[in-house]
């Protein structure tokens, strides 16, 4: 499979990147500043181009059965750039003939009630809001789109560490997964596993998940 990704340098698309490897897809990784990614593996080309500038990366991107994006939400107080771009990949990758697109998520938005979310409890941590709110618009920038990109929109657990790959984890939508001890986690690399399973199967077409032990 031919995998163009965003956030390769970052540490979840750089799992995301070494789990495409092991499984032996080929990966277009674009990059800001190609001398951050160190690799001589042939099944990787780099490319330079910024997510936010269309024109840099519609190129590179064609041919590829799927756009994965990896990339990190302002914490500047500001939460419109994620949706913005989330919104300009939808209106341009179809002018490169890419029809599916992976968006690594947050997890603020998944419901611990009904009708109440993450980010809604009183103790959730002040500085992260303005990076959740980014994500939170990202996603309904999917739902209430009209774009015909077949978008996957994928939630980790709460709780995103570094931790051993076992290959096992728990789908699930819009309400938070917790293990037997209450918690909501999966590491790094079990995130990988379960994102690119989606992208093997593409079984969450137009779908909010969320994955979790």
């Amino acid at each position: 499979m031919k995998i163009a990704l965003f956030g390769a340098t970052g540490h979840v698309g750089r799992a995301i990147l070494d789990e495409a490897l092991a499984r032996g897809d080929e990966v277009t990784a674009i990059v800001r500043d190609p001398a951050r990614l160190d690799t001589t593996d042939p099944r990787i080309a780099v490319a330079t181009g910024d997510i936010a500038h269309p024109e840099s990366w519609l190129d590179a991107v064609r041919g590829c059965d799927v756009l994965v994006v990896s990339i990190s939400a302002r914490r500047d107080g500001s939460n419109d750039a994620v949706p913005a771009l989330a919104a300009t990949v939808l209106d341009y990758l179809p002018k490169a003939g890419v029809r599916r697109l992976v968006w690594v998520g947050g997890a603020a938005s998944l419901e611990t009630s009904p009708g109440v979310r993450l980010i809604d409890d009183p103790h959730f941590p002040e500085a992260w809001k303005a990076e959740a709110q980014g994500q939170i618009k990202a996603l309904e920038v999917f739902r209430h789109g009209k774009s015909e990109v077949e978008w996957t929109y994928m939630s980790p657990a709460t709780l995103l560490e570094d931790g051993p790959r076992t290959g096992k984890y728990r789908v699930g939508s819009d309400q938070l997964l917790v293990d037997a001890d209450g918690k909501s986690r999966i590491s790094v690399a079990d995130y990988a596993v379960a994102l690119l399973d989606r992208v093997e199967k593409n079984d969450a077409r137009r779908q909010r998940i969320t994955v979790a032990y």
